[in-house]
C-alpha cells in the first residue's frame, strides 16, 4: 500500500477514533486490495460489540469513503455480520 494512501486512510480513521476509543475500541488497517477494498480489524470492544457492523458501515466506511472516494468498500476481517 502506498504511503500517501495509508496516510489518507489513517487521517480519516482519526476523525472517528475518539468515538471508538470512548467505548473501549479501535480500528487497525490490514490492507487495501487491488480493487480498492480497505480491510480493517476492529479492535478492543469493537471486535465483539453487537453494534460493530453498524459502526463499521455508518461510521468507519462513511468516513473513509468521504475522505478517499476511490475506496470502494470497507470490510472488517474479524466481524461476522449477522
Amino acid at each position: 500500500m502506498e504511503a500517501e494512501l495509508k496516510s489518507k486512510i489513517e487521517f480519516a480513521l482519526d476523525t472517528i477514533r475518539p468515538y471508538l476509543e470512548a467505548d473501549g475500541g479501535n480500528v487497525r488497517i490490514v490492507e487495501v486490495t487491488d480493487d480498492m477494498v480497505l480491510r480493517i480489524e476492529m479492535m478492543g470492544s469493537c471486535g465483539s460489540c453487537p453494534m460493530s457492523s453498524m459502526t463499521l458501515k455508518a461510521g468507519v466506511e462513511d468516513a473513509i469513503k468521504r475522505a478517499i472516494p476511490e475506496i470502494t468498500k470497507v470490510e472488517a476481517i474479524n466481524l461476522t455480520v449477522a
